[in-house]
């Protein structure tokens, strides 16, 4: 509807100005929004206002001369102008049941990508092997793959890229305890944390081992195949405890999306000499940089990005370009975002800036840094646990079901035991998911298990139960969501209301993945929920006094439990179909 108005109003332009009313060459950017209240229209424009002064008129008068010139369109049903010269519009009613109506009878719910679909690369999760997944993991994972399941569905090609942490020298003090314990090492591995500490604890008290370390350490780097096997194996047995994770979070993860550091380790030596070849690197004290005139520090001297240190060692960065010239050379993405956390964000730019000018990705390719905050505890400091370690993110999904059972036994005790569990298991882990994917993705935001097991407010228990309640109508019904004939009526307030929101189902949807942020379709969900609960409120189904009108109102519905339970997988959360 939007591009529908832009385009009338660009047909009235042009009228305008070959009337002599505008001056010629006006190419004005026509913005066109939703309106807050219904009583104004259903959408707005401010284009009087903004060609007001070039035209010598008042935005009103403008307003006027802009209305008479418009086409007429079946789809709008009155054009209004409001407060200084707003231009309002409101839909045809007929024309938005008859875009409903193509909605329910589409498996895609009649969702277009607005613009050409892309091959995109997703960065996320990127564990460290080293140690278990934490807290400080699941903004990552649960954004990335919300955003990469909206892209899939708007028609991208999307390519999942785990980059976790294989490499480096701390590599040497688990394989050195890998090795000395390996009959041991099968149970011990089961707790990563405790087994690091260990290690950690062997490297610090005996010298004898700390050398060994050190010497797995430069075997390991130089490819010896004993050295290999010990670390293969300790990353597999990682591995094997972050899919469980990913499989509990139900997250598009698997082991074929891994990428780890580790694969770019014999491609770094090039992106120095690629860099070193092109005049971009300057050697500072023994370290090979290169130094951007853009990024500066608080003296005013260029900063450095760091590929190569003094003793020869590589970074971060250098992994990171070398990934980058993957992504486009070999994956050929048009498009790479990457959910890393927000306080890296002048790390990403620089190298963004560095990969473009060394020609590592390819003209037109889009780097994006989807950068977040961080979850904090109630004290509003990074969320820890009582003894100020760090909490795990399987102790966590552990107390989110416990609690969940808690409540949903308390409400339901005659429930048997089985499915208890299964809804406890579906509504601790969205909970703890939709609390998340709620906030806006770079907002730092406070932890708090009572309000994301809330069934009132913006929660995951109160969509999840949105969507139950429009289940039980069609049990009562003991018809599916698919089986209901007639049309689509609107004349109620609240059915006009409820249509006009499940009709920008698509454009939310766009938005998302266009901007990388799920609170948009959060807050999309929860404005639907509440328009269903108004709806069902003043408008009887399946007691309504005509059965065109029952028929309409069971397709509304309808047409609202599929949206529900589509934005909801869509951010990875599992639907159920009575709580």
């Amino acid at each position: 509807m939007k591009d529908s108005i832009r385009h009338l109003i660009q047909q009235a332009l042009v009228r305008l100005t070959a009337e002599g009313v505008l001056p010629e060459g006006l190419t004005p950017a026509i913005q066109v929004e939703n309106t807050r209240d219904k009583s104004h229209g259903d959408f707005a424009s401010n284009i009087a206002m903004m060609l007001a002064k070039p035209a010598g008129l008042k935005p009103r008068d403008l307003a006027e001369k802009l209305i008479a010139a418009l086409p007429q369109d079946a789809q709008i049903s009155k054009v209004e102008i409001a407060g200084p010269g707003f231009l309002n519009f409101f839909q045809n009613s007929d024309a938005l049941a008859e875009r409903l109506e193509t909605a329910l009878a589409d498996p895609q719910l009649a969702v277009r990508k607005a613009t050409a679909a892309q091959r995109v690369v997703i960065d996320l999760s990127s564990p460290n092997l080293a140690k278990e997944m934490h807290v400080g993991h699941l903004r990552s994972t649960i954004i990335g793959d919300a955003v990469g399941r909206v892209l899939e569905y708007l028609g991208d090609e999307v390519i999942r890229q785990n980059h976790v942490g294989d490499w480096g020298t701390q590599f040497g003090m688990l394989l050195a305890y890998l090795e000395e314990k390996p009959a041991a090492a099968e149970s011990e591995l089961s707790d990563l944390e405790q087994f690091y500490r260990a290690a950690k604890q062997r490297f610090d008290e005996s010298a004898e081992f700390a050398d060994r370390a050190r010497e797995l350490v430069v075997k390991l780097q130089a490819g010896d195949s004993q050295c290999l096997n010990l670390w293969n194996r300790f990353n597999d047995i990682s591995l094997s405890h972050c899919q469980k994770l990913y499989d509990r979070l139900n997250v598009r993860l698997t082991p074929a999306d891994v990428k780890g550091e580790s694969a770019y380790n014999a491609e770094l030596p090039g992106i120095v000499d690629a860099l070193r070849s092109q005049g971009l690197l300057t050697e500072d004290n023994g370290a090979q940089c290169v130094f951007l005139d853009e990024f500066k520090n608080a003296e005013g001297n260029p900063l450095p990005v760091i590929v190569q240190k003094a003793g020869g060692g590589y970074l971060y960065a250098t992994t990171d370009l070398a990934a980058m010239r993957y992504r486009s050379q070999v994956l050929h993405a048009d498009r790479a975002l990457y959910f890393v956390d927000q306080r890296q964000a002048l790390h990403f730019q620089m190298a963004f800036e560095v990969a473009r000018r060394a020609g590592f990705v390819h003209e037109g390719m889009q780097l994006e840094h989807m950068g977040f905050g961080t979850m904090n505890g109630a004290d509003g400091r990074p969320f820890k646990t009582r003894d100020g370690g760090t909490v795990k993110l399987i102790d966590l999904l552990d107390e989110a079901e416990q609690r969940a059972y808690a409540l949903v036994k308390g409400k339901n005790p005659e429930l048997d035991e089985a499915e208890l569990r299964q809804i406890a298991r579906a509504v601790g882990i969205s909970a703890v998911k939709y609390a998340d994917l709620s906030k806006h993705r770079t907002s730092d935001y406070r932890f708090n298990f009572e309000l994301m097991l809330s069934f009132e407010g913006n929660t995951a228990p109160y969509l999840l139960y949105a969507y139950t309640r429009v289940a039980s109508v069609f049990r009562k019904l003991g018809k599916g969501i698919d089986e209901i004939g007639g049309h689509i009526q609107l004349e109620a307030e609240q059915e006009l209301a409820l249509a006009a929101r499940l009709a920008q189902f698509g454009e939310v949807l766009n938005n998302v993945g266009e901007k990388g942020e799920p609170h948009l379709l959060c807050t999309y969900l929860y404005d639907l929920a509440g328009l269903f609960s108004s709806f069902y409120e003043h408008c009887p189904i399946l007691a309504a006094e005509q059965e065109e009108q029952k028929q309409s109102r069971l397709r509304l519905a309808a047409l609202t439990g599929r949206t529900l339970k589509q934005g909801l997988e869509l951010l990875g959360l599992e639907t159920l179909e009575r709580m």
